[in-house]
């Protein structure tokens, strides 16, 4: 259990003193907006880059990407349908749909692979399918909805292009892909840069919290609920059932994919809110809400399959 409570405890910190820093005013009234931004167009691109780049593809053709992929697709498909039926808006279902299934994979999950799987590189299939597949479609959905309609077609359909984070995704698979070897030079600056995105993202997640409401009110708590409920519990439930009842995984590999199903919903969603302008308090709240709910899943998870 010292995993979970080790990576939930340094998000925690971390947040505190965005929130902290957001009381007392030291960044300024723009400081949240200025961290968002650092984070989106540089320190994510540059993180996404030198992951990818040295990291090996051949993890992505294994039966837990699969499951991974289907119980993603289950989780974000149950609530974009809904959101459909409920006109919650292109822009409000895909941050509601993000937050139901894409999982902190990385300042959380990584030290959880370490102190509760025991190998930190079991999350690698869970971040290169997040960051080729997920992120780009998403953003590219975001990008498309966002258009004031008097753009022609041609220059929206290639304005997900210009994504910084996509962008750096797909160049860093490139690289892999072919075989080059970053030289050091060029590798280190970008990893220095990429170094600093989940700490600007807990940061300014932590300074949004100022002055908000509690979780759950307002307009926002139908989608907030049924995010929330589907990334605790219903993306975890249909990974189990697909590992067990379809590639008959069991033991630590049956562990492994239950265990990553359930991380909460990720920080840097809310950079995605944050840049295109809609819905915030949705992602603010899901993310705040899933990362607390989800310790006693995880734990109890660990405890029954471990």
């Amino acid at each position: 259990m010292q995993g979970v409570l080790t990576g939930f405890a340094v998000i925690a910190v971390v947040i505190g003193v965005g929130y902290v820093i957001g009381l007392q005013g030291h960044l300024g009234e723009h400081g949240r907006e200025v961290l968002t931004k650092l984070a989106f167009h540089v320190a994510s691109p540059a993180l996404m880059f030198t992951t990818l780049a040295r990291t090996d593809l051949s993890v992505v053709f294994s039966s837990r990407l699969l499951v991974t992929a289907v119980s993603t697709a289950v989780a974000a498909g149950v609530f974009a349908a809904v959101g459909v039926a409920r006109g919650w808006g292109v822009g409000r279902t895909t941050i509601g749909a993000l937050c139901s299934s894409y999982v902190n994979s990385g300042n959380l999950g990584i030290p959880i692979a370490v102190y509760v799987l025991g190998d930190a590189s079991l999350v690698a299939p869970v971040v290169l399918f997040q960051l080729v597949v997920v992120t780009p479609v998403a953003l590219m959905v975001l990008d498309l909805a966002g258009g004031d309609g008097q753009d022609p077609l041609w220059r929206r359909l290639l304005a997900p292009l210009t994504n910084p984070i996509a962008l750096a995704s797909l160049a860093g698979v490139a690289v892999s892909a072919s075989g080059l070897r970053v030289p050091g030079p060029v590798l280190e600056p970008l990893t220095l840069i990429g170094n600093m995105s989940v700490p600007a993202v807990l940061l300014a997640f932590g300074i949004s919290l100022c002055g908000s409401t509690m979780p759950g009110k307002g307009a926002e708590r139908h989608p907030v609920f049924l995010s929330v409920a589907l990334k605790v519990v219903g993306q975890p439930l249909a990974a189990w059932a697909l590992a067990a009842g379809v590639f008959d995984l069991h033991g630590h590999q049956l562990l492994d994919v239950v265990v990553t199903s359930a991380l909460p919903a990720a920080q840097n969603l809310y950079t995605y809110a944050s840049r295109y302008r809609v819905a915030e308090t949705l992602a603010r709240d899901s993310i705040l809400v899933s990362t607390v709910l989800s310790v006693p899943v995880l734990v109890a998870i660990a405890t029954v399959l471990g």
